[in-house]
């Protein structure tokens, strides 16, 4: 039986690794977040989408993978990404990069991994 979550999972997991690549350029995550003209548009982007898609998971599989509350975080950042460009708190969003999305990404591997094995 088909997984519709699966496709958001591997969008979610392939926006992660577009961040990981913009920050792996720049060396540093407070780096690329003080390019205003390139990377930190990339960045907040690629994180609103991320909340965006995240919303799109059934929840089952959010509350099996203990990613209820990150989702709903998430999905908050890309409202305030969305609607609050010019006041968006560069620490807390190098914080997310940082602590959230690797975790979130070996969760959602993981999943993967575990649904091709079926």
């Amino acid at each position: 039986m088909f997984d519709r979550n699966l496709p958001k999972i591997e969008f979610i997991i392939e926006r992660i690794e577009f961040i990981e690549k913009i920050v792996k350029k720049y060396k540093y995550v407070t780096i690329a977040l003080n390019d205003e003209i390139e990377a930190r548009p990339a960045i907040l982007m690629h994180l609103s989408q991320i909340g965006e898609e995240i919303n799109k998971i059934d929840k089952e599989v959010l509350k099996e993978l203990d990613l209820l509350e990150d989702a709903k975080g998430a999905y908050n950042v890309k409202n305030f990404i969305v609607h609050s460009y010019e006041g968006i708190n560069l620490a807390l969003i190098e914080k997310i990069i940082k602590e959230k999305l690797p975790i979130l990404k070996e969760k959602f591997k993981r999943y993967l991994d575990e649904k091709s094995q079926l």
